[in-house]
């Protein structure tokens, strides 16, 4: 880290705030903030926050993606707290599983959305963003906040899929935030002249580029609206509009301008770094952007909730469209290990396939309230006996290329990467077990198409009615593209449900309901 200055997410607000007084830091469609006034309005809110009666219980932040959440989270972090942004448009039931699991000490909204907040959220206290942003900032009790947080500390809480049906909050820490930005520094010129172009909800962690980036470097970041994301032909003009330099993006976005070939009419006259993160980048919609944008620089990003950024391949040459596009290598600060199915490690020119492992600054302290899970998957390093150095696995196949960069080969449970978003096949299916016509079901992934597969035995329905189910419990992004009903779903010699054979026979094109 810079010095003392930086160790944690306040005290780089402060730096930034002193360095940039009077640049834009955010921007949406409605509205614009300085550093100055982020800074000004964050330390009223913290202070609100600050005089909460349970400070060492996590902060909801109920708001849609705009300058004033991005704000927000940030008040909550200088009033000494754990931000949790929560996804407004999630099913109550989601809600509910959430919340027993956070107790939050408030719910941070705005006023447009308190009713909405307050049914949602309960007998859980709701307060007001402008009502705290009207205050006056107590400089002494901010600046007590932040010489008690060390850059180990949580910084948020962000909730992805659970296997069991039961969301998991990840935690993430000051650290973990601070290192990846030393790490951008060191290795790309961004700077106080870019401007970056959100696209993640702020409760995606690739988001976290576009909220903390402008307090590295002093550029700024546009909130761009989700609708615009549908229509490419919008998309471009207001990227320009904009002057967006950088944009940390899944390819799902990426591939959407792609699939319209929206850019053989007009070109981002302005991008310089185009990362993309969260899913596999297919390599003819990557093809399309660098042939007709080949001046950016384009940067295949590897990570999870719960490590953060630790990969990374700067694309450095042409790809056929059967290659594998690399993950790539350590960032800083990162370590990598990638083991057998004894724990033994394999190393480049190993002609073998493994579990990616991460140890190092990108692992995180858990999950929250969740010792178990946690157990599960942040492990005592099996190559390290005689000290305490904790790794976390992260479930994805990898393999060493020729070339020494790590390439991904899938994953060793049913959890899945789509549309940007992580999700856990078994959380679906949990959710479908409340339907009265369904036996048992099982959902697996068409990476090809990118599609939801759900089968299921009982009484054959009508997929509206499975679906209709569906959406009261999941958010849309997890609800299954086809829906095939087979009585009984094949099983394997334990009794299990046979996943494999139902993806081989989708190949073949059973008919869907």
């Amino acid at each position: 880290m810079e010095g003392r200055a930086q160790r944690n997410i306040p005290s780089l607000l402060e730096e930034a705030a002193a360095r940039f007084p009077q640049r834009k830091a955010y921007e949406d469609e409605t509205c614009s903030m300085t550093f100055s006034e982020v800074r000004r309005l964050a330390a009223s809110i913290g202070t609100g926050i600050a005089a909460l009666e349970n400070p060492g219980r996590p902060v909801a932040v109920f708001m849609e993606k705009s300058v004033w959440m991005a704000v927000s989270l940030l008040g909550v972090s200088c009033g000494g707290c754990i931000y949790c942004p929560v996804d407004v448009a999630m099913p109550k039931a989601r809600m509910d599983r959430i919340l027993s699991v956070l107790e939050p000490a408030a719910v941070l909204t705005s006023g447009s959305m308190g009713a909405r907040a307050r049914e949602a959220c309960g007998d859980c206290p709701v307060l007001l963003v402008e009502d705290l942003a009207a205050r006056p900032a107590d400089e002494a009790l901010l600046a007590s906040q932040r010489a008690r947080i060390k850059s180990s500390d949580p910084l948020y809480i962000l909730f992805t899929s659970g296997s069991t049906g039961m969301p998991k909050g990840v935690v993430g820490t000051h650290q973990t935030v601070l290192n990846n930005l030393e790490w951008l520094a060191s290795r790309f010129d961004l700077g106080p002249d870019d401007v970056l172009g959100n696209q993640a909800p702020l409760h995606f962690v690739v988001a976290d580029h576009d909220l903390y980036c402008p307090l590295k470097f002093g550029c700024s970041s546009f909130f761009i609206p989700a609708g615009y994301f549908s229509f490419p032909a919008k998309l471009i003009p207001l990227l320009n509009q904009h002057r967006v330099t950088t944009v940390f993006w899944v390819p799902f976005a990426l591939g959407t301008i792609a699939s319209f070939r929206a850019l053989d009419e007009i070109l981002p006259e302005f991008l310089r770094y185009v990362f993309f993160v969260g899913e596999v980048m297919p390599v003819r919609q990557l093809n399309y952007w660098r042939a007709h944008v080949p001046s950016a620089h384009y940067i295949n990003l590897y990570g999870s909730t719960e490590m953060y950024m630790c990969c990374y391949y700067e694309v450095d040459r042409e790809y056929a469209e059967t290659d594998t596009l690399p993950i790539g290598g350590p960032c800083g600060g990162t370590g990598i290990l990638v083991l057998d199915e004894m724990d033994r490690e394999i190393l480049p020119g190993m002609e073998e396939t493994g579990e990616l492992c991460i140890r190092g600054f990108a692992v995180g302290p858990g999950y929250y309230r969740d010792p178990e899970q946690t157990a599960r998957k942040f492990i005592q390093n099996p190559l390290e006996p005689a000290a305490r150095e904790m790794i976390y696995r992260t479930g994805d196949l990898v393999r060493y290329g020729t070339d020494g960069l790590l390439e991904f080969c899938g994953r060793a449970d049913y959890q899945i990467k789509h549309l940007g978003y992580r999700i856990e096949l078994g959380e679906i299916e949990a959710a479908a077990g409340k339907v009265p016509e369904i036996s048992s079901c099982a959902c697996v992934y068409d990476q090809k198409k990118q599609r939801i597969l759900f089968f299921y035995d009982g009484t054959e329905t009508d997929r509206k009615t499975i679906s209709s189910s569906l959406s009261q419990q999941l958010p849309r992004y997890m609800l299954p593209s086809r829906y095939v009903y087979l009585d009984p779903l094949p099983r394997n010699a334990s009794g299990k449900i046979d996943r494999k054979f139902l993806q081989e026979q989708y190949e073949k094109n059973i008919k869907s309901c």
